[in-house]
């Protein structure tokens, strides 16, 4: 029977992304587990895992997971400490494959993202060509493997893709649907989380199957407007389009210190360094931001966030640092030794957008100088110049 493929959705995943680009630069890494993340520091690290390749995950190290226990679990995978800019190049790669596609594109991190090709099916004879041809031209522009589900709506590409990694292609046409998500468990849905996951699991639903026997109502009444969202999903049902990439909505970093800090002086000087590159991010993006935001995590990891939203966007360094802070000070009457600091700016605009009154015309001359900082930095590396109080902010190794 042929299939009247009405919509044809791709979603596309980089394969382990950071670590294979590791290993395409490094091929003696190849076959060996590796993790791309914090220094473990011999098990006493305080970061987290990025990436782990196949290899590392048969040890069961995974993202995300703190680097102490993936060091307990793979003591002797390669560690290696992320390198942004390189992913970011592969990643422009890639995403200049996917726009020869498809000028409707959806990314989704930097290394996945979801294609609508519908109408484009007479170009390529078949879906399985078209997944296959994109996968060659991929590994052909990048030498790195992806892998493709390819179905009517975009939750179900997004599961197809994750189906036969690495290097798979997932094909679900519009009348396998329902055969294929049935024997799922319930996790593989978009939207269920673990707190879901207990509530069904206390019911006996493990599979989609199941819950397609759970009516609206009841999954309306435990859920709320989750629960008709889970009824959808476990039926294929998805009418959301392939969006654009929208504009970015924030700009953020956060540093966990090696040791609990107490030190208010280093913590204060710690945020004025977050600021610094946040304001960098943005000022290298040409936007500005009205809402300054501040993260603290204490050692018990209670964690809190503030914001103020300013009436105007900004991108210095010194207007950021003073919003957070400011935020900063509710916080330093607590006996609690600091963990994590993070710093962000919402609520963004294009630069060009922000009008600079005439009483401005110092920040004029603040946006000069630390754009000239910008291009020093980018063209020598970070170290080559910054504020004095931020060689202040690096924390104390103990």
């Amino acid at each position: 029977m042929k299939e009247n493929w009405k919509r044809i959705i791709l979603h596309v995943d980089m394969d382990a992304f950071f670590a294979a680009v590791e290993e395409l630069l490094h091929p003696e890494w190849r076959g060996k587990p590796l993790v791309v993340g914090a220094d473990p520091k011999g098990g006493k690290g305080r970061g987290v895992v990025s990436t782990a390749n196949y290899e590392a995950r048969k040890y069961g190290v995974h993202s995300a997971m703190p680097i102490s226990r993936a060091y307990r679990l793979c003591p002797h995978a390669i560690y290696v400490e992320p390198h942004g800019r390189l992913y970011q190049e592969y990643s422009r790669m890639l995403f200049a494959v996917l726009e020869k596609f498809s000028p409707r594109i959806e990314p989704l991190s930097i290394d996945e993202a979801f294609l609508d090709m519908t109408g484009t099916l007479h170009l390529f004879g078949s879906v399985e060509k078209m997944g296959r041809e994109l996968k060659e031209q991929i590994h052909r522009a990048t030498g790195l493997t992806a892998s493709v589900g390819i179905a009517p709506v975009k939750s179900v590409a997004k599961i197809a893709s994750d189906f036969n990694k690495p290097d798979g292609l997932t094909i679900v046409p519009p009348s396998q649907v329902q055969t294929f998500l049935d024997p799922l468990p319930i996790t593989r849905l978009w939207g269920v989380g673990q707190k879901t996951f207990d509530v069904l699991h206390k019911l006996g639903i493990e599979t989609v199957a199941q819950l397609r026997k759970i009516p609206l109502e009841v999954l309306e009444a435990k859920f709320g407007k989750m629960g008709a969202h889970i009824f959808r999903m476990a039926r294929g049902l998805d009418e959301r389009e392939v969006e654009p990439e929208e504009t970015v909505k924030s700009v953020s970093n956060e540093i966990t210190f090696e040791k609990d800090q107490s030190d208010w002086e280093l913590i204060h000087d710690t945020v004025f360094r977050l600021s610094e590159k946040v304001a960098g991010r943005l000022r290298r993006a040409g936007i500005a931001g009205r809402t300054v935001h501040l993260k603290i995590r204490f050692q018990d990891f209670k964690t809190y966030t503030r914001s103020q939203t300013l009436n105007r966007a900004v991108q210095l360094t010194e207007d950021i640092f003073s919003i957070a802070s400011q935020l900063l000070q509710e916080f330093e009457e607590s006996p609690r030794a600091v963990r994590l600091l993070g710093v962000g700016v919402s609520h963004l605009e294009s630069r060009q957008a922000v009008q600079l009154s005439l009483w401005e015309e110092e920040d004029r001359k603040k946006l000069k100088l630390e754009q000239v900082m910008d291009q020093l930095q980018d063209k020598f590396g970070q170290g080559v110049i910054m504020h004095a109080r931020s060689l202040r902010g690096k924390p104390r190794h103990s």
